[in-house]
């Protein structure tokens, strides 16, 4: 999952994207409003995590931003404010979990676990496409039955592919959805070349039927439709 954190305390951001980035999730970060809403306009993101109070706007309007524009992501509050009145106004403008501070780094995850199931896997606890089998929970794969020894990129484009199954997928928009804000460490796509070379031997291997295909030009497409 691609996370932005929008959380104005810098100790607590850090806290949260270290964690999360160990966990495998990519993360982001916007220390302030006007940060957060020229990067929900401008990226695409599985979830969000934000505060209320921010400097320069209130992460609500955040949510009604997100909602008005009918984006596709999960969306968890983290603040310090414990009211009922103030839980009851966050989930009804569209927030799926309120989290009042502090609280355990464990069960954030949780959280974002549940989100991945509901936005991308109609809220499966494993994802069964034809031969393959992902458990999200754990990061076990499975061909045939066949437990499948993939490396933590691997996993994540192979997830990103089933969750985007039969759709053609852009070079750069694989890169962001693994790197984020590091994609241009790279000078080229050749370590994307390189992932996807590994990934398809390693399924193959598994007797696994070739989804990958590339599309000249743009990018890649997990086909499901083989003949």
């Amino acid at each position: 999952m691609k996370i932005l954190i929008i959380e104005d305390e810098i100790a607590l951001s850090d806290a949260i994207f270290q964690y999360l980035t160990e966990e495998g999730y990519v993360c982001e970060t916007a220390y302030d409003y006007n940060t957060a809403a020229e990067n929900i306009e401008l990226h695409s993101y599985d979830c969000i995590l934000v505060d209320i109070n921010l400097p320069g706007g209130s992460g609500l309007d955040l949510i009604r931003q997100v909602k008005r524009d009918n984006k596709k992501m999960g969306i968890i509050i983290i603040s310090a404010r414990d009211s009922l009145e103030n839980r009851i106004e966050g989930l009804e403008i569209g927030a799926d979990n309120y989290l009042t501070k502090p609280f355990h780094l464990a069960e954030l995850n949780a959280h974002l676990k549940s989100i991945n199931r509901r936005i991308n896997f109609d809220g499966d606890n494993h994802i069964l496409v034809n031969e393959i089998k992902i458990l999200p929970d754990s990061h076990q794969v499975f061909v045939n039955d066949n437990e499948l020894q993939l490396t933590k990129k691997e996993y994540e484009l192979l997830q990103f592919f089933v969750a985007n199954k039969n759709k053609v997928i852009t070079k750069t928009g694989l890169a962001q959805h693994l790197w984020g804000d590091y994609m241009d460490i790279a000078d080229s796509y050749d370590f994307i070349y390189g992932h996807i070379k590994n990934l398809r031997k390693k399924l193959i291997k598994k007797g696994c039927t070739d989804y990958i295909k590339t599309i000249y030009g743009v990018g890649y497409k997990f086909d499901l439709n083989q003949k």
